[in-house]
């Protein structure tokens, strides 16, 4: 399985990725609450092994906007806090299961591979679509007008990031932190390199380009004309 550590103590993570790598799983980790939504929200997960107390966004936060989004993936509550009115606290949220701290690995590895074995039911949300354009959140394939596009991790991202903004021009700011996660650096050309090799995997080869560049720093993607969300507005469809 593909399994999802969201972890702020170093220690706990390196144990529980331990334990759930020996046990054959696929493992990520991301070390505080924004960073683990992202990634949450990304799909491709079979189970998520959340913290409670976590920088960024706490625990409960991260499950709520979850489900707020149809996310239906099992998650497995990490906590120290072990008082029966947590644990309920933690499952009414939308916890599949929970687990108190400290706990023993084979413990851990055995109550993530029951929540696995749970079917889990499809959303809306487990697709975006722009035109001929797919993208599968749970598996992270990548397909337009049928044949499939291989990205790397970062031009995933942004492609993401840019059709859940479907319709209007995002700022390279917004993309700065949205995609890469810090403030905007103006010396830098990060999300140029970035998009041009997008465009070359998105639009080359197919019929009308999804992706457009507009003056002052923005960029869009879709068939219609966009709304501005920063900058001027105008564009040239490159």
């Amino acid at each position: 399985m593909k399994i999802l550590i969201i972890e702020d103590d170093d220690r706990t993570a390196q144990q529980a990725t331990r334990a759930l790598t020996e046990a054959g799983h696929v493992v990520d980790r991301a070390p505080d609450g924004r960073e683990g939504l992202f990634l949450a929200t990304g799909g491709g997960y079979d189970v998520i092994v959340l913290d409670r107390m976590l920088p960024g966004l706490d625990g409960l936060a991260v499950l709520g906007a979850l489900r707020g989004a149809g996310q239906g993936v099992p998650v497995l509550i990490l906590s120290a806090l072990a008082h029966v009115d947590e644990r309920v606290r933690g499952l009414k949220a939308g916890g599949d299961d929970y687990l108190s701290k400290p706990f023993a690995a084979v413990e851990l590895v055995a109550r993530v591979e029951a929540l696995g074995r749970r079917p889990v039911q499809a959303t809306a949300t487990d697709r975006l679509v722009v035109a001929d354009l797919e993208v599968d959140l749970r598996t992270r394939r990548v397909t337009r007008a049928g044949r499939a596009i291989d990205l790397r991790p970062q031009e995933y991202r942004l492609l993401e990031f840019l059709m859940r903004h479907e319709g209007q021009v995002v700022t390279r700011a917004m993309l700065y932190e949205g995609v890469w996660d810090f403030h905007f650096e103006p010396q830098t050309n990060v999300v140029e390199v970035h998009v041009s090799r997008l465009r070359q995997k998105i639009d080359k080869g197919f019929g009308r380009p999804l992706i457009r560049t507009h003056r002052g720093g923005g960029y869009s993607l879709g068939m219609e004309d966009p709304v501005p969300a920063g900058g001027d507005g105008e564009h040239d469809d490159r």
